[in-house]
C-alpha cells in the first residue's frame, strides 16, 4: 500500500477517462442496429458500469487475441459477459470496443461521488484501508483525538523518504485529503463512490462510510506557491443593502464606515490587494413601479481603479421614499445580483454583507424576483465560493410587525458557511450600534486580505487586532479563502488511492461535513427530472381545489407526456415517475414514498410546503443550466446532452 498525501493536479478538461454517462433513463428505444448495454438487474433503464483497475488490457473478442493497454480507472458501459470477460464500450449509443477480464474491473452501480468540502475549521479527511478500520475509528468514543493521531502518523510516514520505511509506517491510512481545497466546480475530480452505509453513533448526526476508489485525470508538475504569488491575493467585499424608506441612517454609517477603512489604508500595499462593491435593493416594481428599481449595481471590486474610487461611486445611494407593498423585501434579488454581477474568479477573497432590517422574500411570493428559496440561494453562493454575512437590523418596526424571529431564521440560514454563522444582529436597530459592527467585519476581512498577502497594515489598533482574534467565525472564514486560493492557484488534485473507506463527516466533529455526496446527473437527465417535477408541481397545483384528485391529475399528465401510456398502469406513489436512476442512493426523498393516502393525510399545509419545495429545485435546476461553465464533457461523444453535473445529494427531489 502506498500513502498518498499530496496528488498530482488535475485539469478538469483533460479527463484520461473516458465516460459516456448519456441519459441512463427516460431515452428514446435504440435502432436495432446499435449495441445497447445491459440492464441493471431488475431494472428498465438503468445500464451497467464497470471501473477499469490498473493494468487491465482490452482484447478484439471475447476468447482472446491481441491486447491493448487500457488506463486504470476508466469507466465503461457493460455489453456483455462471456468466458471471465466483460464487453465494453465508452459510449451508450456507439459500438463496443472489445472485451476485458471481467478480474480488471470493478462494477459501479450508481454514479456517486464524492466532492470535498472547505477544509477550514475541520480535520482533514483519512482513507482507510479497510471498512473494519472506518468502523473502528467512526464509533471510538475518542475518535477526534484517534483520528489526530492517524493523521500524525501518517504526515510523518509521508515526510520520510527512507526506503526503510513501509506502508505500514502509515497505519491503516491510504491517503490523506489534500490541505488545500479542491473545488470541483473549478478543478474537476473523480472520486466514486462504490457503497455508501450510515452508521449511527451515540451522539450527534449519523455519519456514513463511503467505499470510495480515485479515478485521477492525467497528471501534471505540481506548482508550488512561493511568498510572491500569494502578494498576488485580491479580496472583494460586496454590500448588499436594503434602501427601502427605513434604510437611508443604516446607508449613511455604511458609506462613513467604508470611507473610514479607505482613509485607514491610504495608499498602503495592503489596499493594492482590496476592493469594495455595493449594490442596492428593494422589491419588485409590479406593485410599485415608483420604487426606481429592483436592485442596482452602484459599485463593483474594480482593480483597474483605486480603492478610494468607490467613494464617488455610492455616493448617490439613498433610500426611497416610496413605501413597498409588505415589510419583506427581495433581498434574495439583491444577493442573486452580487453573486452573478460581480466577477468572482479574479478575487481569491469572496466576501458580500447583507444589510437589512426586514426579512427576505420567500421563493414561492409571486413578488420574488429570483423564485428561490434561501437554501438555494446559500448553495449558489457557496459553489462560487463566497462567504455570506448577513448584518440583521432588530429595528422595532420590524418587532412590531412580527418579522424577527422568522427573518433570523432565514438570515441564520443564508450565512451559515463551513460550519459557522456569518449572522450579526444589531439590537433595536441602533444606528450608532450598528456601524461598529460593519466597520468590524470590513476591518477584519481585510485583515484577512493584508494576512494571506503578507503586508500589514498599519492603522489597525491594538483593541481591532484583539477583537479580530477573538471571533472564530473569521479565522474559519480566513482560513476557507486561503486554502481555496491555494488550490486553485497549486492546482491541487484528488489523492491517488485505489481502493479505501472514509467518512462524510469529521470524526472529530461530526457537524462538521468532510466531503458531499454528488450525483454525475447529464443534462439529458437533469433535463427529464426537472420535466417530471414540472408535471408534479402542475398536478398539485390543478388539484388544490380537490386534493383527491392529485394522482387521477398526476396520473393523466405523465399519460399525455408518455411514449407508451399503457406501460403506467396505476401508480400508488410518486416514486414511480422520478427514474430509476434516483433509486438506492443513500438519501431520504422528501416526494419519492408518497402514496394518495399520505397525501390527504399531510393536509393543506404540508402539500403546499412540498410544492413550494419542488418549485424551488425546479429553479435550481434552471440556474445549473443557465450557466454552462459549470458542466463537464467526460465521454467522447459531442452531445451537449451529454455533459454531466456533479448535483449534490441534498439537491435531489
Amino acid at each position: 500500500m502506498r500513502l498518498s498525501v499530496f496528488s498530482p493536479a488535475m485539469s478538469a478538461r483533460r479527463l484520461a477517462f473516458s465516460l459516456g454517462l448519456t441519459t441512463l433513463a427516460l431515452l428514446a428505444p435504440l435502432t436495432c442496429l446499435q449495441a445497447e448495454p445491459l440492464l441493471q438487474a431488475g431494472k428498465k433503464s438503468l445500464y451497467q458500469h464497470v471501473i477499469t483497475r490498473p493494468g487491465a488490457q482490452i482484447f478484439p473478442t471475447a476468447s482472446g487475441g491481441k491486447g491493448e493497454n487500457v488506463e486504470g480507472f476508466r469507466i465503461f458501459y457493460v455489453f456483455g459477459r462471456q468466458n471471465g470477460r466483460v464487453e465494453v464500450g465508452d459510449t451508450l449509443k456507439g459500438q463496443p470496443k472489445g472485451w476485458i477480464p471481467e478480474d480488471r474491473t470493478i462494477p459501479w452501480q450508481h454514479t456517486m461521488i464524492a466532492a470535498f468540502t472547505n477544509p477550514a475549521g475541520r480535520s482533514r479527511a483519512l482513507f482507510l484501508d479497510s471498512a473494519a478500520s472506518e468502523d473502528k475509528l467512526l464509533t471510538d468514543p475518542d475518535s477526534g483525538q484517534q483520528a489526530a493521531a492517524l493523521t500524525r502518523q501518517a504526515l510523518a510516514a509521508s515526510a520520510s523518504r527512507s526506503p526503510s520505511r513501509s506502508a505500514a509506517d502509515s497505519g491503516p491510512v491510504v491517503a490523506l485529503e489534500p490541505e488545500n481545497y479542491i473545488d470541483i466546480t473549478k478543478n474537476f475530480y473523480l472520486l466514486p463512490i462504490l457503497d455508501a452505509h450510515e452508521i449511527e453513533r451515540d451522539s450527534g448526526p449519523s455519519v456514513r462510510r463511503l467505499h470510495v476508489i480515485s479515478a485521477p485525470a492525467e497528471p501534471s508538475a505540481p506548482q508550488a506557491a512561493s511568498p510572491e504569488a500569494l502578494k498576488k491575493f485580491r479580496g472583494g467585499l460586496v454590500f448588499v443593502i436594503d434602501t427601502t424608506t427605513s434604510m437611508e441612517p443604516y446607508i449613511q454609517e455604511t458609506r462613513a464606515a467604508i470611507k473610514d477603512i479607505v482613509n485607514l489604508v491610504g495608499n498602503s500595499a495592503a489596499g493594492q490587494n482590496f476592493r469594495f462593491g455595493l449594490i442596492g435593493y428593494r422589491d419588485s416594481l409590479a406593485d410599485a413601479p415608483k420604487l426606481g428599481y429592483a436592485t442596482k449595481l452602484f459599485a463593483k471590486p474594480d482593480f483597474s481603479q483605486p480603492l478610494n474610487s468607490i467613494l464617488p461611486a455610492i455616493a448617490d445611494v439613498h433610500a426611497t421614499d416610496v413605501s413597498s407593498s409588505s415589510f419583506d423585501e427581495d433581498a434574495a434579488a439583491g444577493v442573486k445580483s452580487a453573486i452573478d454581477d460581480v466577477d468572482w474568479d479574479g478575487l481569491g477573497g469572496r466576501y458580500i454583507v447583507l444589510i437589512t432590517d426586514a426579512g427576505a422574500r420567500d421563493g414561492t411570493d409571486p413578488h420574488s424576483l429570483t423564485r428561490l428559496n434561501i437554501p438555494e440561494l446559500r448553495r449558489l453562493a457557496a459553489e462560487k465560493g463566497i462567504a455570506l454575512f448577513v448584518v440583521h437590523l432588530l429595528t422595532p418596526a420590524g418587532k412590531a410587525a412580527g418579522d424577527h424571529a422568522k427573518a433570523a431564521a432565514q438570515y441564520r440560514n443564508l450565512s451559515s458557511f463551513n460550519g459557522q454563522t456569518l449572522y450579526y444582529p444589531v439590537p433595536n436597530g441602533n444606528p450608532q450600534a450598528f456601524r461598529p459592527v460593519v466597520q468590524k467585519i470590513a476591518t477584519q476581512i481585510l485583515q484577512q486580505v493584508a494576512d494571506t498577502t503578507g503586508r500589514p497594515i498599519a492603522g489597525l489598533t491594538p483593541q481591532e487586532e484583539k477583537a479580530r482574534k477573538a471571533d472564530p467565525r473569521m479565522s474559519v472564514v480566513a482560513q476557507a479563502m486561503r486554502l481555496a486560493y491555494l488550490g486553485r492557484l497549486e492546482k491541487t488534485g484528488a489523492p491517488d488511492i485505489v481502493q479505501s473507506y472514509t467518512a462524510d463527516r469529521d470524526p472529530a466533529n461530526t457537524l462538521r461535513r468532510s466531503l458531499d455526496i454528488r450525483v454525475l446527473l447529464t443534462r439529458n437527465q437533469l433535463s427529464d427530472l426537472a420535466a417530471t417535477l414540472q408535471r408534479i408541481l402542475d398536478a398539485g397545483l390543478a388539484g388544490k381545489t380537490d386534493p383527491k384528485n392529485f394522482f387521477q391529475q398526476l396520473q393523466a399528465t405523465f399519460a399525455a407526456s408518455a411514449r407508451n401510456p399503457s406501460q403506467l398502469g396505476s401508480v400508488d406513489r410518486i416514486g414511480n415517475y422520478l427514474g430509476e436512476y434516483l433509486d438506492g442512493l443513500p438519501y431520504k426523498s422528501e416526494i419519492a414514498s408518497i402514496t394518495p393516502e399520505s397525501w390527504l393525510a399531510m393536509g393543506a399545509g404540508q402539500q403546499r410546503t412540498l410544492l413550494n419545495s419542488i418549485a424551488s429545485r425546479l429553479r435550481l435546476y434552471q440556474d445549473y443550466e443557465a450557466h454552462p461553465e459549470l458542466w463537464v464533457r467526460l465521454g467522447s461523444s459531442k452531445d451537449p446532452g451529454d455533459a454531466v453535473f456533479p448535483v449534490p445529494l441534498d439537491e435531489l427531489p
